[in-house]
């Protein structure tokens, strides 16, 4: 039985996240990801979902798509013939663009709406659409606190393929949450609930809510940053990812630390603060270092959530044997049992993270747990 599925891509998501502007809300961000040397990557992660869906799919598939930039370009990449609906916009478009071709598609009947963006563009598809028709994100933006994207672009891919498939189509009603970007790029974090939006469930495709910190645990903290300091010695580098459990480590170090940025130390001093991709490669250059990182709550993410100056270059220079994890057991119950998650954009470098790692949780203590 033919099926009709609606494709909106957002083709700024994601571009500020490896110049470290931590999001592309608002014309003047988007300028200036360009002018740090930004490149749109979007569409590239929903071809990557679109054609996993159309291979599987055949003859059977109808996709409905703007014009352009906004989902044409990555149907046509794919040898695909889509229908066109919506707004004529070409090179620039906004919120409003999204907002009116999501009805568009929607009023045109769809099976299922696919849309690549971050978390303001989960915000415009809950404006236009609310908890009506399916709907299902394509993971492209920075910081994607929202439950309502797949854990990758590839599981987006099967999820859809077994939605569309299956007489019994399960889906939950997910927060769509987004947070105010001009506080998030000054290290403070003000988050909304804005709705839901009814997306097709499997616990293993979906990523879930941001979550807090938490309480308790801070004697963990106290340990975990003691066991990473004395480590910290001689002429490598160290990289520190967001978060407050990377935050002590830098504390206890009685150097400063961007809560929400990637930082570089070495000698236990601060070398770069709120680095970039290329600030971190180019010191990187020739030098021994090690990343330390802790997984987002609630979903479990390493990487590619919120510190996509980590890049694959980035990762592959420092080496997967010099990634040091650390969270407290608190964070890691809150998984429920779920692995730990990499999405950095490549997918041979997401294959080679995944197994077994040590979770440093206290001073001289370590948990096991997987990655996928």
């Amino acid at each position: 039985m033919s099926k009709r599925v609606g494709l909106i891509v957002n083709p700024i998501a994601g571009m500020g996240g490896r110049v470290g502007l931590k999001g592309t809300d608002g014309v003047d961000a988007v300028e200036r990801a360009r002018a740090l040397g930004a490149v749109p990557a979007s569409s590239d992660r929903a071809s990557v979902t679109v054609g996993l869906l159309a291979g599987r799919s055949g003859d059977e598939l109808t996709i409905l798509t703007p014009p352009g930039a906004m989902g044409e370009q990555v149907c046509r990449s794919l040898g695909l013939d889509p229908v066109v609906i919506g707004p004529q916009t070409i090179d620039v478009t906004g919120a409003e663009d999204t907002r009116i071709a999501a009805r568009a598609i929607i009023d045109a009947g769809v099976d299922l709406l696919l849309f690549a963006g971050g978390d303001g563009t989960a915000r415009d598809l809950y404006e236009a659409v609310g908890t009506g028709p399916p709907v299902l994100g394509i993971p492209t933006g920075v910081k994607m606190h929202s439950s309502v994207y797949a854990t990758n672009p590839r599981a987006a891919g099967d999820l859809a393929v077994r939605f569309l498939s299956s007489d019994y189509q399960l889906c939950r009603e997910s927060e769509v949450m987004d947070i105010d970007e001009k506080a998030f790029r000054e290290g403070r974090v003000s988050a909304r609930l804005y709705g839901y939006l009814n997306v097709p469930y499997h616990r293993s495709l979906v990523q879930g809510l941001k979550t807090g910190s938490g309480f308790g645990g801070a004697g963990e903290l106290t340990g975990i940053a003691a066991d990473i300091t004395e480590r910290m010695t001689g002429g490598a580098l160290w990289i520190l990812g967001p978060g407050t459990t990377t935050r002590a480590i830098a504390e206890r170090l009685g150097e400063k630390k961007t809560l929400l940025g990637v930082d570089l130390y070495s000698r236990g001093e601060a070398v770069s603060l709120d680095a970039s991709e290329q600030d971190l490669l180019r010191h990187l250059d020739g030098q021994p270092a090690r990343i330390v990182v802790t997984p987002i709550g609630g979903q479990g993410y390493l990487f590619g959530r919120g510190n996509q100056q980590l890049s694959p270059r980035v990762i592959r220079r420092v080496g997967k044997e010099n990634i040091v994890v650390v969270a407290t057991t608190w964070k890691l119950t809150g998984l429920d049992g779920e692995p730990l998650l990499v999405d950095s954009g490549d997918a041979d470098l997401d294959r080679e993270l995944a197994g077994y790692l040590r979770v440093v949780t206290g001073y001289h203590q370590e948990s096991v747990q997987r990655v996928s």
